[in-house]
């Protein structure tokens, strides 16, 4: 199961931001992946047969450093571990992985992989 999520993550280790400015950004990560979600089709918490793999591939013009890339789509795992119906992203059931491909100029976006 795929679908695509259409955010520029930036990675949080190097981002020199206010922490309002932050926490906006955070949110507007999470509401696009929730919308991501609900366009994809599974409801919240629907029957998984766990374990899980969930692959992130994050898509940008220029790739990030490995724990860069991790740090990235924090917003976006936590909230694909809310749309699991998982108390948090800690849940042994589930394996996060995660992955880069270059893409074109201005193109960003987040391609999540449940198997």
């Amino acid at each position: 199961m795929k679908f695509t999520i259409p955010i520029r993550t930036v990675s949080t280790l190097n981002a020199r931001e206010h922490h309002h400015a932050r926490a906006r950004r955070v949110k507007a990560e999470r509401e696009a992946t929730a919308w991501a979600w609900k366009m994809w089709g599974p409801r919240r918490g629907s029957g998984w047969d766990y374990p899980i793999t969930v692959t992130f591939t994050r898509i940008a013009p220029r790739l990030l450093d490995d724990d860069g890339c991790v740090a990235a789509m924090k917003a976006a795992r936590d909230q694909v571990a809310d749309e699991l119906g998982l108390p948090n992203d800690r849940d042994p059931r589930v394996q996060w992985r995660y992955a880069q491909k270059k893409g074109g100029v201005r193109e960003y976006a987040v391609l999540v992989e449940i198997t």
